[in-house]
């Protein structure tokens, strides 16, 4: 192995069942594809969800996207048998849009609260508040709070010095996992990561909760118990997207922190879920629970009943 480059790390001792494991996780990757493409494909071309709660869903389904586009080389390369190697330069880009793309979709998630906040506790201004143009600017303010805040970090991982054994604990490149393997100083991708982590994830996470009593408090105050069900029925898609990102994030830092006692299996598969789990699960979410994204998913795909 060249000193440059890295040993990713697929499922320690299944090794012979790799042609196996890869059934499932090309399925997974195919079905991440195709079921965000959908998405895209029903928001673009139904004039009637050209609404800020649909353009918000269209940004969670294009971060998703990429998500998968980010890691399927690595993951299902390994699985295939076609290479476990990555050089310096492709693991530091990989692990850019990995975290990137993290943050990118908790502001997305922000984003999505802020607006159901405003349709059930404003909905008269509404329109007047989340117009075409603030769309546009909230999405550019996501874009650079998730580009532009990482690189101090990412591209100090290419002066490090690693003099321990290359091998990375995941199928895929997270700039903690480079830190492990360094033997330079590394206070400053440690403090800088999780200040990071605290603005950006722990900020974004308090923030949804807090909207959520502000519309929980406004809900309540609804006198028809029926147009209370209705209001809180808008937001469960959210909140079920909002669990399948934060769930798999909480349970690999309780992994990393917690489980080094526990089989490197689990670390793996731990990582897999992190960032495989939002990406699937977002477009069955929305398709199930959403009524306007259900109903063109089966003019779509016309379901014949006998």
């Amino acid at each position: 192995m060249n000193s440059s480059s890295f040993l990713l790390t697929g499922f320690p001792g299944l090794e012979q069942q790799y042609s196996w494991i890869s059934i499932p996780f090309s399925t997974i990757y195919t079905m991440v594809l195709l079921g965000n493409c959908l998405v895209l494909h029903v928001i673009r071309t139904e004039p009637s969800l050209h609404q800020p709660m649909f353009y918000f869903l269209a940004m969670l389904a294009l971060t998703d996207l990429c998500m998968g586009l980010s890691t399927v080389h690595t993951v299902l390369g390994i699985l295939w048998g076609l290479s476990q190697e990555v050089s310096l330069d492709a693991c530091i880009a990989q692990s850019y849009f990995i975290h990137g793309l993290s943050f990118m979709e908790s502001s997305v998630l922000l984003a999505m609260a802020f607006d159901r906040y405003i349709a059930i506790c404003h909905p008269l201004h509404y329109s007047s508040i989340l117009t075409n143009n603030k769309i546009m600017k909230i999405g550019v303010a996501i874009l650079c709070r998730s580009t532009l805040l990482i690189p101090p970090a990412i591209i100090r991982l290419k002066f490090l010095n690693y003099c321990r054994p290359h091998i990375l604990s995941h199928s895929f490149c997270l700039h903690q996992d480079l830190l492990r393997l360094a033997c330079s100083d590394i206070r400053f991708n440690s403090y800088y990561a999780l200040m990071l982590v605290i603005c950006t994830l722990l900020l974004d996470a308090v923030l949804i909760l807090f909207s959520y009593v502000l519309i929980l408090k406004s809900v309540l105050a609804i006198a028809s118990e029926e147009e209370r069900h209705k209001s809180l029925q808008t937001c469960i898609s959210h909140i079920g997207a909002v669990l399948v990102f934060y769930i798999p994030i909480v349970s690999l830092t309780m992994v990393h922190r917690f489980g080094k006692h526990l089989s490197p299996t689990v670390h793996v598969l731990m990582g897999n879920i992190y960032i495989l789990f939002p990406p699937l699960m977002n477009p069955i979410i929305y398709s199930v629970k959403t009524q306007q994204i259900r109903s063109r998913m089966f003019r779509i795909f016309p379901l014949k009943l006998y």
